[in-house]
């Protein structure tokens, strides 16, 4: 049934809500499964998408618009007119460039956002059989399976990782808190992993392969699906001066709540050293 507004604080909207949404990730994933790119696109320097990304953001816009007719969109390739009230934000392929180079690590990552509060969200990895998902208040999961974060409490035993070096405009400039942060990170943690997909980080970090994630920017498309599957899975998610995380944070930090302390007193040590305007 369409949803036609008004009761969207109810358990029942809400998962009725959430069950179309998993059908839209449903419908990207098997054409990104299903289809090998032939055009593409650069965006910039080093910044590209492909046929497959814009196919999938028009398949994905027209089923939630006819399943959803009153609530916005905003897509990563095409934009969109979220507007002020009930909107889906979608990534069509969080992890383009590993899609180009086969490596299987890529999603589709989609939330539903009202008056700025992200109301659930999926994660759908396509090729590897995985969907992660989550309603505000009601927990997280992996396929059926509920999430809850690591109980590492030991920087020296906690997986980490970090996003993407930057391209484009400012690259060298932005990229030297990166290069600080790993330093300072590589020094003490278990390990660092850069994974180039903001949405994998994020769902791994609430499923406890990792203890941590660190992305030094907060694109919603990017984020707004997984720092609520983070928080609901029990993530400390906050902004690069500690404070809660936000709409408007210029960086998203996922952490089990035992390593919140040591690892933003590493995050604040390498923000120290350099200059970051993202």
């Amino acid at each position: 049934m369409p949803y036609s507004g008004g009761r969207s604080d109810t358990h029942s909207d809400a998962q009725h809500l959430l069950a179309i949404a998993k059908d839209a990730a449903a419908v990207a994933s098997e054409l990104v499964r299903s289809r090998r790119p032939i055009t593409v696109t650069w965006k910039g320097d080093r910044d590209v998408t492909s046929d497959v990304d814009l196919t999938v953001e028009k398949a994905v816009r027209d089923f939630l618009r006819a399943h959803t007719p009153t609530a916005g969109f905003l897509g990563e390739e095409e934009g969109g007119h979220p507007g002020d009230g009930l909107h889906w934000v979608l990534d069509p392929i969080d992890g383009t460039v590993n899609f180009l180079h086969g490596v299987p690590l890529c999603a589709i990552s989609l939330s539903l956002v009202y008056n700025g509060i992200v109301l659930a969200g999926v994660i759908d990895l396509p090729f590897l059989a995985a969907q992660y998902s989550a309603v505000r208040g009601q927990g997280s999961y992996a396929n059926a399976t509920r999430l809850q974060v690591s109980p590492t409490r030991r920087l020296d035993a906690a997986l980490v990782s970090i996003d993407q070096y930057a391209f484009g405009e400012d690259a060298e400039r932005k990229n030297d808190m990166r290069h600080q942060l790993t330093k300072h990170l590589a020094a003490h943690v278990q390990r660092v992993r850069v994974l180039g997909t903001s949405a994998i980080e994020l769902v791994w970090t609430a499923q406890g392969r990792f203890d941590a994630c660190i992305m030094l920017g907060n694109k919603p498309w990017d984020t707004s699906a997984g720092v609520l599957i983070a928080q609901e899975a029990g993530a400390r998610v906050l902004d690069l001066d500690g404070s809660d995380h936000t709409a408007l944070s210029s960086a998203t930090i996922a952490v089990t709540p035992a390593l919140e302390h040591d690892l933003m007193f590493i995050v604040r040590a390498a923000l120290a050293e350099t200059t970051l305007t993202d």
